[in-house]
């Protein structure tokens, strides 16, 4: 240890560091803090049962100690979540006079022991917080940061309570490994699981065991991965080689689990939040694939934080973005997002250091204490700032559905209504697995040529007869629709088991439709995630599918559009409609599907809308105070 300290002492890499992010094609280092960098590769940290994780530890050249930043990784310490378009390097937040550590979680990179997705965080993560307090020139605190499952890295290691944890900083995360990670209202979420274990996890923890030839293998698929998204049954899932438990346990595992059992409560966020006892900045996008989690940390942690302060230093930030780019001028995600401009340029660096100042430094910066939500309003393309969300005054509108009975397609002479018709009559169309409707754009995860995100014209999949399109007419004034939408369907099919989409979109008087958000709800599910039940083939159930929040300004002239159907893929497993337990199905029927919107049956779009007052008039820019 006194050899480490010393060499930090007479090393200062920054100048190498720079060169070396430059050649990376790491972002430029503007806004550097004060202090010069050392930095450290593969420094040991032993784990309670003996495993070595190693880490890149980046120390500021200063007299005073200081805190730590701390990055658990399971996509290589080297790469420091800088790339494709997310965080400065480890060095630039080490200019601000922060001990930051990237850390490879266990069976990753270069640490010891064996891989297993969430298994081992939650220890892990205490053991490294409180060992990286001890660090040389460290002051005993620790703050985390991280996007993605390097966010569920710090919500693990927080239900933990390390005492020396001081702050959470975790992006595009869930709070349910189950329910809006690996399946979404009992639907497999296919182009978020596969690729990513392919391309990434799965790859890279063959290479840690040293199986060279397997990683590059498995890499190779998830390169391409619509080659195998149609492959059934996923529970003989051939990339990840089902027969060898060495490989990815874990992603069979979440076959085999196709319920909220047991096995999910293991890793749970959403029940420990009385075990978080720190202030949380999270960030998170309108197109994310945990946006959902995001907002119910937040809630949860107000609520049910595990101190007084956690529960009054909570902050949300949401913006116009997908999962991986936050929408900076260099994302290649959604080119629609990308136009919206400058306003779109993620703060997340910029606010994180900030944050850490104010909490582990006590720097009266302008950062508020207490709960916070700043989100931006596409259509508008303004900030906006409440103090909860759902925000405190939003008044829940319900539209109603309606047709002469031929809603089919664009073309089709389905109706949103602020009234019911009252027409008896239903709508139909036929499902069939084999030519499931395409996702273009929506909340998925992570690359983004296999899992569809963001926004895009739905003009040409709305030609299709198998999607039922409900349009307003054109509004007479603006309408702010922000918060959680919900979908109140009344509906029969033919089939043992079958699923029900729903897709909000804005379509300007050109008639070019962009999807706002979607949701998606599994028949038998339909009660409960925990407890499924079948359906009687013929009979009329009430289904509520939750449409994932989003904020948007419905302009003058422009239309609220809803689209009904049963299928959304690759972002979601297609339905077999057999009823056979999942990842067992080899094969498919076709389910023909009714939707009621009569007097008895009152199928229904709820709409949060924000009047004027609520809402502000917003600002122009990021949120920075």
């Amino acid at each position: 240890m006194l050899f480490f300290f010393l060499a930090l002492l007479l090393c200062d890499t920054a100048p190498v560091l720079r060169e070396t992010a430059r050649a990376a094609g790491w972002p430029s280092a503007e806004g550097r803090g004060s202090c010069s960098v050392m930095r450290q590769t593969n420094v040991a940290a032993t784990m309670r049962d003996g495993t070595v994780l190693r880490a890149d530890v980046y120390t500021p050249r200063t007299s005073e100690k200081v805190p730590v930043l701390l990055m658990r990784t399971q996509y290589a310490k080297e790469a420091a979540q800088v790339k494709p378009s997310r965080y400065q390097t480890p060095d630039w937040f080490a200019s601000h006079c922060y001990i930051v550590v990237v850390q490879d979680i266990r069976g990753q990179g270069k640490s010891g022991g064996t891989f297993y997705e969430y298994r081992y965080d939650r220890d892990d993560g205490y053991d490294t917080v409180q060992w990286a307090a001890r660090l040389p020139g460290a002051d005993g605190q620790v703050a985390m940061y991280g996007s993605s499952y390097v966010g569920a890295t710090q919500w693990l290691a927080a239900t933990a309570s390390p005492p020396a944890l001081k702050a959470i900083i975790p992006s595009n995360t869930g709070d349910d490994y189950y329910d809006g990670w690996s399946y979404e209202d009992g639907v497999f979420r296919l182009a978020f699981i596969e690729p990513w274990m392919m391309e990434t996890i799965a790859s890279s923890a063959a290479a840690n065991r040293g199986d060279a030839a397997l990683a590059k293998e498995i890499f190779a698929e998830g390169k391409n991965a619509s080659v195998w998204l149609s492959f059934t049954p996923y529970g003989k899932f051939p990339p990840l080689r089902p027969n060898d438990p060495a490989v990815a346990p874990y992603f069979y595992e979440t076959v085999a689990h196709p319920t909220r059992d047991t096995y999910w409560e293991t890793f749970q966020i959403r029940t420990h939040y009385d075990r978080v006892k720190v202030p949380v900045l999270a960030f998170d996008g309108w197109y994310d694939s945990f946006l959902t989690g995001a907002i119910n940390n937040f809630n949860g942690m107000r609520q049910q934080g595990g101190t007084l302060a956690a529960r009054a230093n909570q902050r949300l930030i949401i913006g116009p973005w997908e999962h991986i780019g936050w929408g900076r001028p260099d994302a290649i995600v959604s080119p629609r997002l990308k136009a919206i401009g400058p306003v779109a340029n993620s703060p997340v660096n910029e606010l994180t250091v900030r944050f850490l100042d104010h909490v582990l430094k006590g720097r009266d910066n302008g950062m508020q204490d207490g709960p916070r939500v700043d989100y931006f309003t596409m259509g508008e393309n303004r900030w906006h700032t409440a103090q909860s969300f759902p925000i405190e005054g939003t008044q829940y509108v319900t539209w109603y559905l309606g047709s002469q009975g031929r809603a089919n397609s664009s073309m089709g002479d389905g109706i949103l209504t602020p009234k019911p018709t009252g027409a008896a009559v239903n709508d139909r169309f036929s499902y069939d697995p084999v030519n499931p409707v395409p996702s273009v754009g929506g909340h998925s995860c992570c690359a983004w040529l296999a899992g569809p995100q963001g926004q895009f014209d739905q003009s040409a999949i709305e030609q299709r007869g198998d999607i039922l399109v409900y349009t307003s007419a054109p509004l007479d004034a603006p309408v702010n629709v922000t918060g959680p939408i919900s979908v109140t369907l009344f509906a029969t099919t033919d089939a043992k088991d079958t699923d029900f989409t729903a897709k909000l979109v804005d379509v300007a008087p050109d008639g070019t439709a962009i999807n706002l958000n979607n949701g998606i709800i599994r028949a038998s599910y339909r009660d409960s995630l925990s407890h499924p039940t079948p359906i009687v083939p013929g009979k009329i159930y009430e289904y509520h599918i939750k449409v994932w929040p989003t904020s948007n300004l419905f302009l003058k002239g422009h239309r609220i559009r809803l689209e009904i159907s049963s299928s959304d893929y690759p972002q979601f497993a297609p339905n077999p409609n057999t009823s056979e337990p999942f990842g067992t199905a080899r094969k498919s029927i076709v389910a023909h599907q009714i939707i009621w919107h009569d007097a008895t049956h009152p199928s229904a779009l709820v709409l949060p809308m924000l009047p004027a007052a609520v809402a502000g008039e917003g600002m122009d820019h990021p949120p920075g105070d």
